[in-house]
């Protein structure tokens, strides 16, 4: 630049780096030469801002000819189109990293998470020490990073880098990748296509073409060669950027030379020495750069023109993409352009997975698991059709963004496992390996499985829960009496039987006076008899006159009023609900006994969740390391099985709790056919189940979002209603099989009764026979007092007259021994319904009958005419006599078998001065 300038210059036109364009910035300012400057970046590599420090004083001479550096700008803005929230920035070794500091301070701000990586110039032996020193963890790891990435770099650097990874397996067809640069041309865009698969997005400025070809090659009075203006020409394709603006500096700077000639205020060239320190600056300077700077043209880069500043303003980016796919060398298309005016024109939007996936077949992997899983018709010959919560919630999925797809199930029928050398197996292992494109069953969420695979979010909450079998209903016969603890019915007996005895003991001590013509007596038997009769509300006849009797069984009323309506009330509740409680409600009540064992399905992810927890030195509840101990007796093979239909087996025919997805056993309880089995289980969902898919799928997002919509819409309610009902033939939540309120009572429920019904007949017919018996023994030897037997009339007729005709002796008392009287009926009496029945002698131990008409009843017991007309008193020697009957013991009357006419003569005892009207326990003396 010294030696130009001791040549003589008008201006200094310089396409170099920005640490030269200091250095040349300085010297311009310093000899008031313009400088027109065009930042040039080494072999291809996108530019960096140099930051050239700008002042508004007189003395700032340097004009930048290329835009400032918007990178910072694009990027954002097409990041925040298309939503990422993670990605990693490839560059190479040409570019100044600090180039993208503004756009790595704004997106730290925003929550993204940016990772940043240098590639080497040998990008094989990059690759490969890659593959050499991450673990197969690692390795996946580093592959959901790769799904979104940004390669600022040059486009050779680009091509090779997108070979490598392509090759090597590191991306698949669901990554999107960004390459900005301002130089690159068609050439490169159409190799960079050709070398990529999945969604890339290209970035590179662009000029504005006229669009009238005969035009192109004039700008006003110039012409430009055809190998520049004519965007086909490969000379032109060929060109860098620089080259351009240094080709429309140099018509600038010819078009403010011709004005400065035109308006006669030339400046002759300066011969300035600047290595003197004397040496004075040029005094046309500011004239020239003012007449540059109110210039324009438009060139090759279209409108060259400075801002206040010293800047140009004009610049333009193409944005370039193609969708999702597999194939090499798909064609690409403009998606939008930006500039710093107007921004962003144009969607970046992928339209194809919005709501169209027409055209797109996905492999779907699954693993059977009622109700998520099902197959639903397996013809010979023909694909399976599967069923399900899952297959529905996926098919929905197909029905709203077009797509189709193939359901396998998986080789081993497990969900995954990571092995021993880092793989996996399973369905997880097919997603890893790039078999199928998504996983759909009852698959949960897990930190360990996202390592690997990407997932939806949860379209069903999930919880652990446990599978028991219903205690069987043990056939109670005495179930009556159940109402009532069995301390209770003795204390009630007790009662019953001390109750009679004190009313024995009052009347003992007290006896009641009673009516005429009672036949019952307050004997012991009598009390008990009565105390059991009111107890079961079924009367006594013994009449209790006393103050202290009427009290205690006042009381002993309404004690039984109380026991006979709480045991009703009890028992109509008893009888319709069954209140037998199981002892394991929780999974804390499974961890604290033993006598149950339980397990799972072993390296499944509820034992893993287990595991994990139960050998947790820092978990606070002990219910976990309680469940370890016992799923992992003998290494798990003990109480663990392989699917998880052998574990609803194992319930079922032997004594075993299931761990296991309460969705699952929810819908084991619900359709089984014997309602065996109940569920308990934790109500917090901590996980919850999702639709896996292969690292940086481009389907997560659309999936999510749509999963989103039917929660929100009810759709995916009424799916879950479907498998599982609210109201099931079965009830999850009871140990018992229990009956429906208002259900008809069976037989078992009164078996007991029966039962005491025909003891008690057995008892009473041994009883019967046994006094039978008894009477005929006793009555062989000595005559009953009490038995109400048919009597020999003829040996009562001779036996009374002996005793009314002896010596003419005056009428004799009975003895205590001489005769039992049954009762008797007068035939010739005429009134029969008005007979008065009067009994117990207590005083002769005489037990008689005696029938008096009613017209002749008087308290005196004195007979009227009209009534002796049959008999004969005093000194009437004839004598009547009539026919008698037998009295039945239950008080009606039968024709006695002697049928001889007796003569009773009745003689009264005056001499003994007896009133018998006045004395009640005395009777009428025959």
């Amino acid at each position: 630049a010294c030696d130009l300038m001791n040549q003589g210059i008008l201006a200094l036109v310089s396409s170099i780096g920005c640490t030269s364009a200091g250095s040349l910035q300085s010297l311009a300012d310093a000899m008031h030469i313009p400088h027109l400057f065009i930042q040039r970046s080494t072999a291809g590599t996108p530019r960096s801002g140099c930051g050239l420090t700008r002042s508004n004083r007189n003395d700032d001479y340097t004009l930048s000819v290329r835009p400032p550096v918007y990178l910072n700008d694009v990027i954002l803005r097409v990041v925040t189109e298309y939503a990422w929230q993670k990605f990693i920035i490839f560059y190479d070794n040409d570019y100044d990293i600090r180039g993208i500091q503004e756009f790595l301070d704004k997106v730290s701000q925003q929550g993204m998470d940016v990772a940043l990586q240098k590639v080497e110039n040998n990008i094989n032996k990059m690759i490969t020490g890659l593959f050499a020193t991450l673990r197969i963890e690692e390795l996946n790891r580093y592959r959901d990073t790769l799904r979104r990435a940004i390669l600022i770099m040059n486009p050779s650097t680009a091509k090779s880098f997108l070979t490598e990874v392509v090759e090597t397996n590191l991306v698949a067809f669901d990554c999107h990748w960004i390459i900005i640069n301002e130089e690159i041309n068609d050439v490169d865009v159409q190799e960079l296509v050709r070398r990529s698969i999945g969604r890339l997005t290209i970035i590179r400025q662009t000029f504005p073409v006229p669009q009238n070809i005969s035009q192109r090659c004039f700008r006003g009075n110039h012409r430009i060669s055809s190998s520049l203006c004519d965007p086909k020409d490969p000379f032109s394709q060929s060109m860098e950027i620089s080259n351009l603006y240094i080709y429309d500096t140099v018509l600038l700077l010819a078009n403010a030379f011709h004005k400065k000639l035109e308006d006669r205020k030339w400046h002759s060239m300066a011969s300035l020495t600047c290595i003197r320190k004397n040496s004075k600056p040029w005094q046309g300077g500011r004239s020239m750069l003012e007449t540059i700077k109110k210039g324009g043209v438009n060139g090759l880069t279209g409108e060259l023109e400075f801002a206040e500043n010293g800047g140009n303003p004009n610049v333009h980016f193409e944005i370039l993409g193609t969708n999702y796919g597999e194939d090499l060398g798909r064609g690409i298309r403009k998606l939008g352009c930006w500039n710093p005016v107007t921004g962003l024109n144009g969607s970046l939007t992928d339209r194809k997975l919005e709501n169209n996936m027409r055209g797109v077949v996905l492999r779907v992997v699954t693993v059977l698991e009622e109700p998520f899983v099902m197959v639903s018709e397996n013809v010979l010959g023909k694909p399976k059709k599967y069923q399900g919560f899952s297959i529905d919630v996926l098919e929905a999925l197909a029905t709203y963004l077009g797509f189709k797809y193939e359901i396998y199930v998986a080789p081993d029928h497990k969900y995954g496992s990571p092995q021993d050398d880092g793989s996996w197996n399973g369905l997880i292992g097919e997603l890893v390996f790039k078999r199928a494109d998504i996983g759909i069953s009852a698959l949960t969420i897990t930190p360990d499985r996202e390592n690997v695979v990407d997932f939806t979010t949860r379209y069903m909450d999930y919880s652990v829960g446990v599978l028991l079998r219903k205690a069987e209903k043990t056939v109670d016969m005495f179930a009556c009496l159940a109402p009532f603890d069995l301390s209770l019915w003795a204390c009630i007996a007790g009662t019953v039987l001390l109750v009679g005895l004190l009313v024995y003991l009052l009347n003992w001590l007290n006896p009641p006076r009673l009516q005429m013509g009672s036949m019952t007596s307050t004997t012991l038997y009598n009390s008990m008899w009565f105390v059991y009769g009111s107890f079961v509300q079924q009367g006594g006849e013994v009449p209790y006159t006393t103050l202290a009797t009427r009290l205690m069984m006042g009381a002993w009323w309404l004690f039984a009023l109380i026991v006979i309506s709480s045991y009703t009330a009890n028992l109509a509740a008893f009888l319709t609900i069954t209140r037998i409680e199981n002892s394991i409600q929780s999974l804390q009540d499974l961890s604290r006994q033993t006598d149950i064992p339980y397990g799972t399905v072993l390296d499944s992810a509820v034992y893993e969740h287990v595991r994990v927890k139960g050998m947790n030195p820092f978990e606070r509840d002990s219910m976990y390391s309680q469940m370890w101990r016992m799923i992992n007796r003998s290494n798990g093979s003990e109480n663990n099985v392989v699917e998880s239909t052998a574990g609803i087996q194992k319930v079922k025919y032997g004594n075993y709790a299931f761990v296991w997805d309460a969705a699952v056993l929810e819908y084991v309880a619900i359709n089984d056919a014997e309602c065996s089995f109940y569920t308990v289980g934790n109500t917090v969902a901590d996980r919850g189940y999702g639709i896996a898919l292969q690292h940086g799928s481009p389907y997560r997002d659309v999936f999510s979002q749509r999963i989103l919509e039917l929660q929100q819409n009810g759709d995916m309610d009424i799916l879950k209603h479907k498998w599982w009902p609210k109201n099931g033939q079965c009830d999850l939540y009871s140990s018992v099989d229990t009956k429906q309120k208002g259900g008809a009572l069976d037989i078992k429920s009164f078996a007991g009764v029966f039962c005491i019904l025909a003891a008690g007949i057995v008892l009473s017919c041994f009883i019967a026979m046994l006094e039978t018996w008894w009477n005929k023994r006793k009555g062989s030897r000595v005559p009953s007092k009490e038995d109400d037997k048919e009597i020999d009339l003829e040996h009562l007729h001779r036996r009374v007259n002996s005793l009314c005709t002896d010596d003419d002796s005056p009428h004799k008392q009975f003895s205590t021994s001489s005769i039992d009287l049954t009762p008797l009926d007068i035939d010739t009496l005429p009134t029969r319904q008005a007979l008065e029945q009067i009994s117990d002698f207590r005083n002769t131990h005489i037990t008689t009958t005696t029938f008096i008409p009613e017209q002749i009843q008087t308290l005196s017991r004195t007979l009227s005419a009209k009534a002796a007309s049959g008999f004969s008193f005093g000194s009437v020697p004839e004598h009547r006599t009539g026919p008698f009957r037998h009295r039945a013991p239950n008080g009606g009357f039968f024709r006695s078998p002697i049928k001889t006419m007796s003569s009773i003569p009745y003689q009264p005892t005056p001499t003994l001065g007896l009133n018998i009207g006045s004395d009640p326990d005395r009777g009428t003396s025959i």
